[in-house]
């Protein structure tokens, strides 16, 4: 029964959490109808207040009979509506934590109320992909989604759908954290054989940073390098800047307009954390970012064409984005975007720490020669392991905080290998100074074979992924 577990709603999304409050209060009701004993009375009572307040918290709003919550509910930082954060801060521009392991991903799942990615669901993709899971799956490093059931059984049923996942370019150079996203999305692309859009926001960088547009449009197009050298596939892929696009597809910004009417000032404060002194392009933005979800933004690739559903591979941080959008698709007409959300990449002084393009340290950045990358990696990333050799053979370290470790999780594809080494340095077997010769080791091809891909990308290469143009699609 419910009332066997104390913290049973933790587990719960807010739709989950409102029937099973408004199933509690026709509980109640009936109770007190029915003249039953006091205490039976006073506890399902109990019960119902509990549930309530789990219910503010989770939802940042207060239970009305008869008002599901709408996929807005969650505050725009993730925090409870008590104040309280349990010291995780996640919005689209601050991620923080004090947690040397990183953020909790479990309690974020609650809070956003979206679905954890399990064993059946990785299970299925691999059914109906017919290809092994990438190791970002098998790993939970992608670990959280909005109805990528619903994507799958049409997918069953031949109804194709189309990638969405994007960048903001706010500095020349990538790093690998960056890569993440585009290196899950490529795989994705490659087994469901799809058309993709790839939005850079350069317009927003412009907004949010003391930058000029000008700038941020030459960073957009050198990201674009970086992004095609992953090896996307130029006939199934559209890469646009929204400074250029927006001007050049009155279908894009008739959907952007649309949307805007439909979500209010109140809405964005509330889910962004908007203040009066914000300019109103940045009020405005989410709106341009919501607009790739629908695939009559791309009359090139779907002609007229509005009810083929989106999937947007990105970090849960993206997440309010997406889900100010389900929430306004409906209204205007369009099926709501699924979306599939991966855990952040720990800056190299640990987890809890934001990575920074403006500190060379704080990453490997796709431009690091193997050299840069050494040093990096020996001074720089955070270990688990004991003060001394003496200590780490007698104990061992801890590879759940340590950095090395944790990118190895992202890299290294052999999970044997990878579980060995967890166990290896768990009992002390291996140093960090191997531990992170082995990250070196994983990092430096990787990085240099991104290096060679990216010196065969011409601006002629830029061009043919950025004109808008039919993409191969399988309708």
């Amino acid at each position: 029964r419910m009332a066997d577990s104390p913290d049973f709603e933790r587990t719960m999304s807010p739709l989950e959490l409102y029937e099973k409050l408004t199933a509690q209060g026709d509980q109640v009701r009936a109770l007190k109808t029915a003249k039953s004993d006091k205490a039976e009375i006073d506890a399902a009572v109990q019960l119902l207040l509990k549930m309530k307040l789990e219910y503010k918290q989770v939802t940042g709003q207060d239970y009305k009979a008869g008002s599901p919550p709408s996929e807005n509910s969650a505050p725009f930082n993730g925090a409870t509506a008590d104040g309280s954060n349990d010291e995780d801060t996640v919005d689209p521009w601050n991620v923080s934590t004090t947690n040397a392991k990183g953020v909790d991903y479990d309690k974020l799942i609650v809070r956003f109320g979206s679905s954890k990615i399990d064993q059946q669901l990785v299970d299925r993709i691999e059914k109906v992909s017919g290809q092994k899971p990438h190791r970002f799956l098998r790993r939970g490093i992608f670990f959280s989604h909005r109805d990528m059931h619903q994507v799958l059984d049409a997918y069953e049923k031949q109804k194709s759908f189309y990638l969405y996942t994007g960048r903001g370019p706010s500095s020349e150079a990538m790093h690998v954290g960056h890569l993440i996203p585009f290196i899950f999305t490529k795989w994705l692309q490659d087994v469901f054989d799809i058309p993709l859009v790839i939005q850079l926001t350069d317009d927003e960088k412009y907004l949010w940073k003391d930058l000029t547009i000008e700038e941020c449009h030459r960073f957009a197009v050198e990201n674009a390098k970086d992004i095609i050298a992953c090896g996307f596939d130029v006939n199934k892929t559209f890469i646009f800047s929204d400074l250029d696009y927006m001007g050049a597809s009155p279908e894009f910004y008739r959907n952007v307009v649309k949307i805007e009417k439909h979500v209010t000032f109140n809405q964005v404060k509330g889910i962004f954390g908007f203040t009066d002194s914000d300019c109103i392009g940045k009020i405005s933005f989410p709106a341009i970012q919501a607009a790739p979800s629908f695939s009559n933004s791309f009359p090139q690739i779907f002609g007229s064409r509005k009810d083929i559903q989106c999937l947007i591979p990105c970090a849960i941080d993206q997440d309010p984005y997406f889900r100010m959008t389900r929430d306004v698709a409906p209204r205007i007409g369009y099926p709501k975007p699924a979306l599939l959300h991966s855990t952040f990449f720990p800056a190299l002084q640990g987890a809890q720490t934001k990575m920074s393009a403006s500190d060379a340290n704080s990453s490997i950045f796709l431009t690091d020669t193997p050299k840069q990358i050494k040093t990096k990696v020996n001074k720089h990333a955070f270990s688990g392991g004991k003060d001394t050799v003496e200590e780490h053979r007698k104990h061992g370290g801890n590879p759940d905080v340590d950095v090395s470790f944790m990118y190895l999780t992202f890299f290294l594809e052999d999970d044997e290998q990878l579980e060995k080494i967890r166990q290896d340095y768990a009992s002390g077997a291996l140093l960090t100074g191997e531990l992170k010769k082995m990250l070196i080791d994983t990092l430096q091809p990787m990085i240099a074979q991104h290096q060679e891909r990216r010196k065969q990308v011409t601006d002629e290469t830029v061009k043919q992924f950025m004109t808008p143009r039919p993409l191969n699609f399988k309708h």
